[in-house]
């Protein structure tokens, strides 16, 4: 803090922010020589702009008082009852609209249910590693993490032992495609957790973002009707984030009655509710199926995105680090020698004009691994893919 004296008192919670390590590193990341593997943004070949200009218009046109009016906290009527319909596909039957909130963004979705089930000092479990938005979200409200062991096939369910789940608030998973991972869980581990947390009347929180995207492999079920056929509480967070277009801020939470009644409270003392004129036009945009029509090409788009920095990985990189192989989603993971530190990579990289992510802050608590980093490949050219890889290569291979 500087030396002089403020005229005014922050929260000691304000006093304990501190920035996203990812932001800071998208500074960097504005100047035109970076080649950046940094930012999970997905890629904007993928934004439907004709379409959803299309659908604005038309709102505007047709219902325009309405559109600029305030709305029901809980959301427009016909986009809650779409999300509860489109559920089906993951498995998760009988979803009442009633069961569903729409949320300004998943990561609204992340801090009004911090405010809902943390008080500080509560234990909150989190994958190890684990998604940094949810952490610096969750961390405002000083929970007590305790980490859930992963290995190659992503969250170990056997690791929830009763000790580790004991008066625990939550479990928070990305089943699918993982940030930072990219590792998704099996249908054998997804039924085992599930089970677990039932018995254990552990609320699990699914964040699922990415789950359309899947270019390889088979879809699995989502953890939302897993756990309903077993008496566990499944909180199913959902966003149109990366099937239509971040800018939107739009998604949705999925639980039983009595949280979503205590979620509305909570939605009425931050914004009162999420704009009406967007949630009007998504529905517009997607009402008659045009996500079918238009995934398949985000989606091709991405496993060829990912395949170029794969190929361009098994050519450049050293054979003493691992990584993982993604079948959807945006992010592939690097373990590196131990004796690596992927912040001091960092700073060498950028030299050469590359960035990524550091592994260490996507982990909760003191089990950080500072070998490791996360690379995301989708906004990123394949000739600057296979540029950034190979300078990327020849640094480890120098450490």
């Amino acid at each position: 803090m500087d030396s002089y004296t403020l005229p005014y008192t922050f929260s000691q919670r304000a006093q304990k922010l501190t920035s996203s390590t990812i932001r800071e590193i998208l500074k960097v990341t504005e100047r035109p020589e970076i080649i950046s593997f940094a930012g999970g943004l997905p890629a904007p070949k993928g934004f439907p702009v004709d379409t959803i200009s299309a659908a604005f218009d038309h709102v505007l046109e047709t219902n325009g008082e309405s559109a600029l009016q305030y709305g029901p906290t809980e959301g427009y009527a016909p986009l809650r009852a779409w999300v509860a319909e489109d559920l089906k596909r993951v498995g998760a039957h009988d979803i009442s609209p009633d069961e569903v909130l729409i949320v300004s963004g998943s990561q609204q979705a992340l801090d009004m249910l911090g405010k809902l089930f943390i008080d500080p000092g509560s234990k909150v479990l989190v994958e190890a590693p684990s998604y940094l938005g949810a952490l610096q979200s969750f961390s405002l409200f000083e929970p007590e993490y305790v980490s859930v062991p992963t290995d190659s096939g992503g969250l170990i369910p056997d690791a929830l032992t009763g000790e580790r789940v004991a008066d625990a608030r939550f479990i928070y998973a990305l089943p699918n495609f993982q940030n930072p991972t990219g590792l998704t869980l099996d249908l054998a581990r997804r039924k085992a957790l599930v089970e677990r947390c039932a018995a254990a009347q552990l609320p699990i929180i699914e964040d699922d973002p990415y789950g359309d995207l899947r270019y390889a492999g088979e879809p699995q079920p989502g953890l939302l009707g897993l756990g309903r056929a077993v008496g566990a509480t499944v909180i199913r967070l959902g966003t149109f984030s990366k099937v239509l277009a971040p800018g939107l801020r739009l998604g949705y939470i999925v639980a039983p009655k009595p949280i979503i009644s205590k979620l509305v409270q909570i939605k009425q003392a931050t914004d009162l509710h999420t704009a009406t004129l967007t949630q009007m036009a998504v529905y517009e945009t997607i009402k008659n199926g045009f996500l079918t029509k238009h995934l398949p090409m985000v989606r091709d788009l991405y496993k060829e995105q990912c395949g170029y920095m794969l190929e361009a990985m098994d050519e450049h990189f050293p054979s003493t680090a691992t990584w993982t192989r993604p079948e959807g989603g945006m992010f592939i993971w690097v373990t590196l020698p131990a004796h690596i530190d992927g912040t001091e990579l960092l700073a060498r990289a950028i030299e050469k004009n590359v960035a990524f992510v550091p592994g260490a802050p996507f982990y909760a608590g003191a089990e950080q691994q500072h070998n490791t980093l996360r690379l995301s490949f989708v906004t990123v050219s394949e000739a600057k893919i296979r540029e950034g890889i190979a300078i990327l290569g020849k640094l480890i291979k120098e450490s």
